[in-house]
């Protein structure tokens, strides 16, 4: 009988380790840390198809925006849809594409950090060539990295906050590219 109440015990005090360890993991996935997948070429090649990333989620409740962060979100075209992108334009900025660049506040937006030098911006539906975009409050704009491939701000505009789901800070898998994600902005 005292064999029966230690296995009982060691049964209960695991099965307590197991639902404490679940529910802390529960607590982080819903307001902490999230796994998403990159699917699409549009952030080719600092993302490709198929990667695991962790996006932190508190920046989103706590309005922490930054120019040059990627972050996830769900698509204003397709509902079914998150998209992965660039913040390129914060609450309060000006932003234009002209002659195959970027300009925020009127100066031409340095993105050898994450784009080729021959990769050239055109503007679209959504942000005209040559027209000054200004970002309100409550919105952002993004563009994806592989701009002739990317569903972006240029062709539908502003992406309200709201729809922001993270930002991707871990690059988890494959395991040979595991890291930190930097935002190439921050390291000038």
């Amino acid at each position: 009988m005292e064999i029966l109440k230690k296995i009982a015990s060691i049964f209960l005090d695991t099965f307590q380790t197991i639902l404490i360890f679940a529910s802390i993991l529960m607590v982080l996935y819903a307001f902490v840390i999230q796994p998403h997948q990159v699917s699409g070429q549009s952030m080719f090649p600092t993302f490709k198809d198929q990667e695991l990333l962790l996006s932190y989620l508190l920046d989103v409740k706590q309005n922490k925006y930054k120019r040059g962060d990627v972050i996830i979100f769900h698509s204003p075209v397709e509902v079914d849809k998150k998209y992965i992108k660039r913040i390129i334009g914060i609450p309060g900025d000006r932003v234009m594409v002209l002659d195959g660049g970027v300009y925020v506040n009127g100066s031409r937006v340095d993105e050898s950090g994450y784009l080729d030098s021959d990769v050239r911006t055109s503007g679209g539906n959504g942000m005209i060539e040559g027209q000054d975009i200004f970002v309100d409050e409550g919105f952002l704009i993004v563009m994806g990295d592989n701009r002739p491939h990317s569903s972006d701000s240029r062709e539908w505009g502003l992406l309200a906050k709201q729809k922001v789901i993270g930002r991707s800070v871990i690059r988890i898998f494959p395991f040979s590219e595991f890291g930190i994600i930097r935002n190439p902005f921050a390291q000038k």
